[in-house]
């Protein structure tokens, strides 16, 4: 087995290095106090668990991990912190992939077991959705949401893209259409896509999840379990799961997690 370990203080390094050690006697440890170096090391060397520090200059290691997902979609993240707003009620939502600094043995077995179970639920969430790959969306159960028109699906999917922000129907527009003319007969098209858009989330008890005001939408994201969301929250879950695409049946998404 080959493991990533980077951090940028020497110390907390070395430190990491030697509990990955005992607990992993077999591996083969590369570690980097430069996250560029890790990264360019990667492209060459195949390894499966990176353990990164979540905090460093130049890189952090949200940023680091999404590159590394882009080269190796397999690639198991553990991130490591020190500070301790990753603690409390994120910790226990998220707790797989997670370890408090100072490092040790003990801790790096526990995040290896953990890596091992699969994602809880959202317990609260109306609907599921799956932004890496292809755009879809299901109910808790698994079953996935029957939209009537292409179209409307996609206006769907724009919305969870933005993220909860509110979209006037001319942007809306904008995304979907490029440079075609604003003019009343798209305006027209776009008021029978939202319909429809509405009328599936009808169809599935799922209304209060769109926040419909005049000439203006946009979603509830805390009635959506959604991957893109989880990525966001340094779900480590989320980011293992990460395949290097994203929404890929529509032009105009872009992976926009490098802010976070």
């Amino acid at each position: 087995m080959k493991v990533l370990a980077a951090d940028d203080e020497a110390l907390a390094r070395e430190m990491l290095t030697d509990a990955i050690k005992e607990a992993l006697p077999d591996a083969e440890i590369f570690d980097f106090a430069k996250p560029s170096e890790l990264l360019e090391f990667a492209k060459t060397t195949t390894c499966e668990i990176a353990f990164l520090d979540i905090h460093m200059r130049g890189m952090t290691g949200v940023e680091l991990a999404k590159k590394l997902k882009d080269l190796n979609p397999k690639l198991n993240i553990i991130f490591v912190t020190g500070f301790d707003q990753y603690t409390g009620d994120a910790m226990a939502l998220h707790a797989s992939g997670y370890i408090m600094k100072p490092v040790t043995k003990e801790k790096v077995e526990a995040e290896l077991a953990e890596l091992r179970h699969p994602i809880e639920p959202k317990s609260n969430a109306i609907l599921k959705v799956q932004c890496f790959g292809n755009f879809d969306v299901f109910t808790p159960d698994g079953t996935p949401l029957h939209f009537e028109r292409s179209r409307s699906k996609e206006i769907f999917a724009y919305l969870v893209h933005r993220h909860g922000s509110s979209c006037s129907i001319k942007e809306i527009a904008a995304a979907l259409f490029e440079d075609e003319p604003y003019d009343l007969k798209q305006q027209a098209y776009l008021q029978k896509l939202i319909s429809s858009m509405m009328k599936t989330m009808k169809n599935y008890n799922a209304t209060s999840v769109i926040f419909k005001k005049y000439n203006s939408l946009a979603v509830d994201t805390t009635k959506l379990d959604c991957d893109y969301y989880r990525f966001a929250e340094l779900d480590v879950g989320a980011v293992n799961a990460y395949s290097s695409e994203y929404m890929s049946q529509y032009y105009w998404a872009e992976f926009m997690l490098d802010d976070y």
